[in-house]
């Protein structure tokens, strides 16, 4: 058995992860960045901020509830009372709704079906890139759920996680979409339709019937967090608000509202064999662990949100009864916070942890996917691999995940953790918590802080919540709500107005991004049809394409001289060096190739230019 060693973590990146899902194979629509402040966007989506907060907070508020005249605010603790019931049953009916799914729209149906209702089938495809893990593993699960939604099928790819039969890859579809002659014999063209959620004015997630959508694939773009997909639940069609509504639940009834991504992790992801070994070897004696704590730090040393998360920890025991000495994986993005935890915990419970230094498996020799020096405070130094293993180490917990912070409590991977953990409880023994744990200093002004992008809480910081609290361990929704009808989240500036929608709905203009002619070489490895056009600059975004995980760089033939000199003098770089560099040149085109970081990969020869 492995104990505490030197840890080094932060919030992993998932190398060029595409995933197309066929009519409704369902993960979420779900877009918001792990960041601490909302992305500027220029327009917003139609909400009202017309009426004054404090005005607003006192109207809401004595509707809704008695108590709420004489308290007029509440503590996250008193928030997230109505999550100790849990979520099971509601869950276990998701369940049989996404396994029904993909038995009849998965790719061991689909891909043998007659040409004619194949070339009549539609897809889903989402793409995952350079950033950070949850919100990478969001844009998958989002594709996921619109599939479901929408009826479709699903496509993923990656090198640390296996993904079920029931999706296909791009090239798959492809290939059955020649085989099946579909163009020639019924006149379907493999188009692509692109949604991006993160510019509120061209995005139809609000305005727009998705299951009228004729396109082949659709791709929803920029759905890094639980929320994008939740926007069907406002969207104006009402046959996609109660597909919607069939699989996430009443937005007002925070309590019944499902496990919605766990389900769908479960169906979909597995880890790889190198990191199961990884993860076996932390477990020595094969028993799964009773609690996963992980801790955001963000390279800080807090004693406050140390002592908070141990509190938490020890409520969770006394909630679940755990009697005997419990098992507890420590997960966290700052190394130092690991031996420093670990003798505390041991006083009441077995401390377990991946030393990425001290393993010698197959996944740790020669791997080049290493930590990125511009993204160490905010992921932390450890190898990026590091976080897929610390990521299925600790979603075996069987009983809780308790999420603590130096700032951002409930991140996307901590919802994501406790989501899959949650999936893998058997039927007979449903009692799972998820708790966050807040040191006094982050509440001090309620959950003002908790208002970036992603953040389990994001909806609970209007003035709703109270000032001054003390130290909190709260129950947490396994669902982050997107929005704020529940008894507790209103009002904010952004509180949501329906005749606001309308108007904002009937008065624009209908957007229509389509790609015809889906070119096999670029999409095949990962990425969208990028071009480089007169304007650009040529060392600014060849340098930026290649940190951000494109896969492939298709430039005009004028420019073709000017851009390989850039590339030439990038190529000696170490920062594109280290992500295995590939240049192809062609008569008419050039292409910037950046290999998954894995030995076969690396010794590899490039494809030739077109």
């Amino acid at each position: 058995m492995r104990l505490v060693g030197s840890r080094r973590r932060r919030l992993l990146s998932i190398h060029a992860v595409l995933i197309a899902c066929a009519f409704f194979t369902g993960v979420g629509l779900l877009n918001l960045t792990l960041r601490s402040v909302d992305p500027s966007t220029g327009k917003e989506f139609p909400i009202q901020k017309t009426r004054p907060v404090a005005e607003g907070a006192h109207v809401s508020l004595t509707a809704k509830t008695q108590l709420s005249r004489t308290k007029g605010c509440a503590t996250v603790e008193e928030m997230g009372e109505i999550f100790n019931r849990g979520f099971w049953e509601e869950s276990l009916q998701v369940r049989r709704k996404i396994d029904l799914h993909f038995a009849l729209n998965g790719a061991s149906r689909v891909r043998g079906l007659p040409p004619e209702q194949f070339c009549r089938h539609n897809f889903v495809i989402g793409k995952a890139s350079e950033a950070g893990f949850g919100n990478e593993m969001y844009k998958i699960l989002t594709a996921g759920a619109l599939s479901i939604m929408l009826n479709r099928g699903i496509y993923p790819f990656g090198d640390y996680i296996s993904y079920s039969d029931v999706a296909f890859t791009l090239n798959e579809v492809k290939h059955l979409w020649r085989q099946n002659d579909c163009l020639t014999k019924y006149g379907r063209r493999l188009v692509m339709r692109i949604d991006d959620f993160q510019k509120p004015a061209k995005t139809s997630v609000l305005c727009s019937n998705w299951r009228e959508w004729e396109q082949p694939i659709i791709w929803i773009q920029n759905t890094t967090d639980a929320v994008a997909a939740q926007f069907f639940l406002k969207n104006v069609y009402s046959e996609m608000r109660n597909a919607a509504y069939d699989l996430f639940g009443r937005p007002e009834n925070l309590q019944y509202r499902p496990n919605v991504f766990g389900e769908l992790m479960r169906v979909l992801i597995s880890p790889s064999e190198n990191v199961k070994e990884a993860v076996n070897w932390v477990l020595g004696d094969g028993v799964d662990p009773d609690i996963t704590l992980h801790m955001r730090m963000l390279m800080n040393r807090s004693l406050r949100a140390v002592q908070a998360a141990l509190n938490c920890i020890r409520k969770a025991m006394d909630n679940l009864q755990l009697k005997s000495r419990p098992k507890v994986v420590l997960v966290s993005d700052s190394p130092t916070l690991i031996n420093e935890v670990a003798p505390y915990i041991n006083e009441f419970a077995e401390v377990l942890h991946f030393d990425y230094e001290r393993f010698k498996g197959n996944i740790s020799v020669n791997n080049g996917l290493g930590s990125l020096d511009f993204r160490v405070k905010d992921w932390g130094p450890a190898p990026r691999w590091v976080a897929f293993v610390d990521f299925f180490l600790a979603s075996r917990a069987k009983h809780a995940i308790v999420s603590g912070a130096h700032r951002r409590v409930g991140t996307t991977y901590a919802q994501l953790i406790a989501a899959l953990a949650m999936a893998h409880k058997p039927v007979e023994d449903s009692r799972f918590l998820f708790m966050s744990s807040f040191q006094s200093n982050l509440v001090s002004e309620g959950l003002g802080i908790q208002i970036g992008w992603g953040h389990v809480w994001n909806r609970f910081a209007g003035p709703l919540s109270c000032h001054n609290q003390s130290t909190q361990c709260a129950f947490t929704p396994i669902l982050p709500p997107a929005w704020w009808d529940g008894l507790w989240q209103s009002p904010t500036p952004r509180d949501f107005d329906d005749d606001h929608l309308h108007s904002f709905c009937n008065s624009r203009k209908n957007v229509v991004r389509t790609v015809p002619n889906i070119n096999e070489s670029l999409l095949s490895s990962g990425m969208g049809p990028y071009f480089l056009r007169a304007k650009d600059t040529d060392h600014h975004l060849v340098t930026m394409l290649a940190r951000s995980g494109i896969s492939a760089l298709r430039v005009q033939p004028q420019r073709t001289k000017a851009v390989k000199s850039v590339i030439e003098s990038l190529s000696s770089q170490a920062s594109l060096t280290q992500m295995g560099l590939r240049v192809a040149w062609g008569r008419k085109l050039i292409e910037l190739l950046i290999w998954p970081l894995k030995k076969s990969a690396l010794n590899s020869h490039p494809p030739q230019a077109e």
